[in-house]
């Protein structure tokens, strides 16, 4: 059987993030693999972006996205190209989930559609609060007007109607139990590969001698800094700390604004930025930390997410320094070290605490590892994924 994923954006800032590897898409698309299904992912770029699919041995097909009214000429591009026994559409929204139902719509014998929601994008325009109410002038000109709002195909408009109707598809799967209570849906954790980040294939002195990070006690963040994530708490304890050969390396960067200049122009001094790398070459990259952080904030668009770089510091048998929020408790159980979020005090003890004790850290780290082979691998999402086929 063949599975057809739809996601919205292939480019760096969405799908194609990490060269086309370890995001969400793809992921769900490896554990389909161990299934021995076939599987292809399908969506759109939009504007002078450009797929940023470097590595993958998924078939990729992308089609030039454009605003409405031109999207629903783009949009039959890819209609098209959707054949599919099962369609698995990447977020309820009018790019993916509209587009799969619109396409059963037309076939005699519907496939079988599953809706995966691993973020809520209501969150970003300000959840429940947020409402749509213009004056009738100000609704002529986000219709007519060439860059009007309504042109756009993620306007929150269209968001709020899709989520209106998640109940169409024929199984929904999620990656938190904020999403689940809200959505309800079957619980699909962001597994590794951890046969790909194994610690015993790396050196860590090596790594940090690759990346220039030799000399100095690493904190890694392994992923796109943004205000809610909390990485302004890390540095702050750095700050509090003062000690010389402490660093946070930052991997990858913001591919949405210019936070990340914000972060450096006043924390500079406590800052070690890495270039975005495929995400095959990841292992080698956390390898060189000595802690992963994951200093998550308690808002709405943390609650609804499932950090993947948690996943990275487990797999590869490092201390993980997160906070208390959503399910990161609940993920790393009694395999890492917890605080209070938006706590740069009580970030800048547990700092020192864990490279005071880091004969004890590195075995709470390997302790880590294995939860994460027994829960949140690949194999573990294929499993829980064989299970949500077989009843459609």
């Amino acid at each position: 059987m063949k599975v057809s994923i739809i996601v919205s954006d292939l480019s760096s800032a969405g799908a194609g993030r990490w060269g086309g590897g370890g995001v969400r898409s793809f992921l769900l698309a490896q554990a389909l693999q161990k299934l021995a299904y076939e599987v292809e992912i399908l969506g759109f770029v939009f504007g002078d972006e450009s797929a940023a699919i470097s590595q993958s041995d998924i078939p990729v097909h992308q089609v030039t996205g454009s605003h409405y009214p031109s999207f629903f000429k783009t949009a039959l591009n890819l209609l098209k190209k959707i054949d599919g026994d099962i369609i698995y559409a990447m977020r309820p929204k009018a790019t993916t989930f509209g587009l799969s139902l619109l396409k059963n719509l037309h076939r005699r014998h519907p496939q079988k559609l599953i809706l995966d929601i691993d973020d809520w994008e209501l969150s970003w325009h300000g959840g429940e609060k947020w409402q749509y109410r213009p004056s009738i002038k100000q609704f002529a000109k986000d219709i007519i007007k060439q860059d009007g709002a309504l042109r756009y195909p993620d306007h929150p408009l269209y968001l709020k109607w899709m989520e209106g109707i998640v109940d169409k598809a024929d199984a929904i799967t999620i990656h938190t139990k904020f999403l689940q209570q809200r959505f309800s849906g079957v619980y699909v954790p962001n597994g590794k590969d951890t046969n790909l980040f194994n610690p015993e294939h790396y050196d860590p002195e090596k790594s940090r001698a690759s990346y220039g990070l030799t000399g100095y006690r690493i904190l890694m963040f392994p992923g796109a800094p943004r205000p809610y994530k909390g990485v302004e708490d890390v540095l702050i304890a750095l700050e509090q700390l003062n000690q010389p050969d402490l660093r946070l390396v930052i991997v990858g960067g913001s591919p949405y604004d210019d936070y990340d200049s914000h972060l450096i122009e006043k924390w500079g001094r406590w800052i070690i930025k890495l270039a975005k790398y495929p995400s095959n070459m990841m292992p080698e990259i956390v390898a060189a930390a000595h802690i992963i952080v994951v200093p998550q904030r308690n808002t709405p668009a943390a609650l609804a997410q499932f950090p993947l770089k948690i996943t990275d510091g487990m797999a590869m048998a490092k201390p993980v320094l997160a906070t208390k929020v959503g399910d990161i408790p609940e993920i790393l159980g009694e395999t890492g070290y917890l605080v209070d979020p938006a706590c740069p005090e009580q970030l800048a003890e547990k700092i020192q605490f864990i490279f005071q004790n880091f004969d004890e850290a590195q075995k709470l780290g390997k302790l880590a590892r294995k939860r994460c082979i027994d829960y949140y691998s690949i194999d573990a999402m294929a499993e829980i994924l064989s299970h949500t086929i077989q009843k459609l």
